[in-house]
């Protein structure tokens, strides 16, 4: 909160004044009761309206103390989620992919949210849990010291049996947040799974586990009632405001009758005196936020605390020479604990060439894809574009020179010349049009309502797979980079499509280096260079012509995909197995 600090000492001392302006307001009322106590015809009207201007001063402290806490929990908010966004696109793909999309979300979200609100209303309870027991002690001590022993026996009572009933709460509140966590996770799985869901089990073993964790949370709310409920309850009672005024009540009323108090001042203290004890009651609640916002607090310095990816320091950054492509003795475990996924792998891929990777499914072809652009960092050896490790780079003279066209097409809530200007968002409307064409996108977006104005939904949900991809290769050829990664572009299009996105990719691969993972052998095979991948090693280089007569894996799977070609359907109906593994 240190950003917002200030603001929040602020907001706290406004509101520590205005409890003291309430007070002032009741101290005024007992001045108006013993004037008209001791001259009932006159009416005081010097202490009537000191009373009414305290009491306008407090709730006028309070309403500004709550406006500057909740602008200080704005602005707090607003700072630590651009942090967190600026922090997490530092950071590599495997770092986010482990935390989970899921976990980054809570965090952005209902844990800086959890921040905000207990900014923008611990205020108040801060001056009434702290400021109001003293500042009436102190009052009560200066207008008659027994009731204020009195008082604050009461308080020390209810103070010992709080105690009691906060034994343990450190773990109790820790393993209640855990349980009403688990909730809602259950919860969030169980709807976002539901076409799964009604597919298979109708909702029974996954409704199950929200069961069982609204179970366990049950479980943990009747321990903790069980464990201070009665102590809790009692020490609600003691710290109401009824046992401090009965006490003095009776104490005052006592001393009134010996003639050692004054009527004012007993008067004074019955209504300043019951503030000490009711103050602390805000005590309870305000705990219980600090307790989540700590949890919260401790998550975003978590996520915060997750190293970056390095980068060159000033002034010794490197830029490429060419658009070639070098891996040198490349080892990668996306885990310290796992496989490797690449094993000493050493290839080049000349500029202006096309490149194919293929293989068995994990072999690591898409792991050579993606450390290209350093989603990752290797573990050993280098990956160097244009003669320069793709470490000495700094992100943005790395990703000016390599564009990407993947599987999942993954397009943002806006609009379709929005998605394709991404990247290049100074593109005229022009260049936007003529990447289209040349994606061969512009015809079907010219057709449909507001064409290039046209909202595609969220991740692209009014499009087609095959819409979808096209506008991410619109988007690739808008932004003209020498290097180009294609993570088999056509997997899921249909006929129609992939041969509008074949013509699209002719387009885009005109004159660049091209680094492509193909899964369709048949489009690969006037590539200038094919790698076979197994098992994370490189296995087997060269042009198809040269590699099938080796026979070897690619051969292999050369003819499974040949098998394939003659799938069909039996004339019972049935299917006819596919003659081998595809590639």
């Amino acid at each position: 909160m240190d950003p917002v600090r200030r603001r929040i000492d602020a907001a706290m001392a406004i509101a520590a004044v205005g409890v003291l302006l309430g007070m002032a307001a009741l101290a005024a009322l007992a001045l108006v009761v013993g004037a008209l106590q001791r001259e009932p015809a006159r009416l005081p009207v010097a202490e009537l309206l000191a009373a009414a201007l305290c009491t306008v001063g407090a709730y006028g402290l309070r309403l500004l103390a709550f406006n500057r806490s909740h602008y200080a929990a704005f602005r707090l908010e607003t700072l630590l989620r651009a942090r967190l966004a600026e922090h997490v696109a530092r950071l590599s793909l495997g770092e986010v992919q482990r935390l989970g999309a899921g976990a980054l979300a809570k965090v952005v979200q209902d844990d800086v949210g959890a921040l905000h609100v207990f900014v923008a209303d611990s205020t108040p309870l801060y001056a009434r849990a702290y400021v109001a027991p003293l500042a009436t002690l102190l009052v009560l001590l200066v207008l008659d010291w027994r009731l204020a022993l009195g008082a604050s026996a009461v308080l020390v009572l209810g103070v010992a049996v709080m105690s009691l009933a906060m034994r343990g709460r450190g773990e109790m509140s820790r393993r209640y947040h855990a349980a009403r966590e688990q909730v809602s996770a259950a919860i969030v799985e169980f709807l976002q799974a539901m076409p799964v869901v009604r597919s298979f089990d109708t909702g029974r073993a996954t409704f199950g586990r929200y069961e069982r964790a609204l179970a366990a949370y049950l479980e943990m709310l009747v321990l903790w009632y069980r464990a201070a409920g009665f102590t809790a309850r009692f020490s609600m009672a003691v710290l109401g405001p009824l046992p401090t005024l009965l006490v003095l009540f009776a104490l005052g009323l006592w001393l009134t009758q010996h003639a050692s108090l004054a009527f004012d001042r007993w008067l004074g203290v019955l209504l300043l005196g019951t503030g000490m004890a009711e103050a602390l009651m805000p005590l309870m609640a305000l705990m219980h936020m600090v307790d989540k916002a700590k949890l919260s607090a401790a998550r975003i310095q978590e996520v915060l605390a997750l190293a970056p990816l390095p980068l060159p320091a000033p002034g010794r950054e490197q830029a490429p020479s060419d658009a070639g492509v070098v891996f040198d003795a490349v080892s990668f475990a996306y885990d310290p604990d796992s496989a490797a996924a690449l094993e000493g792998v050493s290839f080049r891929v000349e500029p202006g060439t096309v490149t194919a990777l293929v293989g068995p499914s994990g072999a690591g072809k898409t792991t050579v894809a993606r450390l290209i652009p350093r989603f990752w960092d290797v573990q050993r050896g280098a990956v160097r574009v244009g003669g320069v490790d793709v470490r000495r780079m700094t992100p943005q003279t790395l990703m000016s020179q390599v564009a990407f066209v993947f599987q999942d097409a993954f397009l943002f809530a806006d609009t379709i010349a929005a998605n394709i200007r991404l990247g290049r968002p100074e593109a005229t409307p022009e260049q936007v049009q003529a990447a289209a064409r040349a994606a061969q996108a512009h015809d079907f977006i010219a057709a449909l309502p507001q064409a290039y104005d046209t909202p595609v939904g969220e991740r692209g949900v009014f499009l087609s797979g095959g819409q979808r991809q096209r506008l991410t290769i619109a988007r690739a050829i808008l932004q003209d980079r020498p290097i180009l990664v294609l993570d088999e572009a056509t997997a899921f299009a249909d006929p129609e499509n992939e041969a509008a996105i074949v013509r699209a990719l002719s387009a885009l691969m005109r004159g660049r280096t091209v680094i492509m993972v193909a899964h369709r052998l048949a489009t690969i095979r006037d590539a200038d260079q094919i790698l076979v991948f197994d098992r994370g090693r490189l296995v087997e280089a060269g042009r198809h012509d040269d590699l099938l007569p080796r026979a070897g894996l690619y051969a292999r799977l050369w003819r499974h995909h040949e098998d394939a070609q003659h799938w069909a359907l039996r004339s019972s109906g049935a299917q006819a197995p596919a003659a081998g593994e595809g590639a």
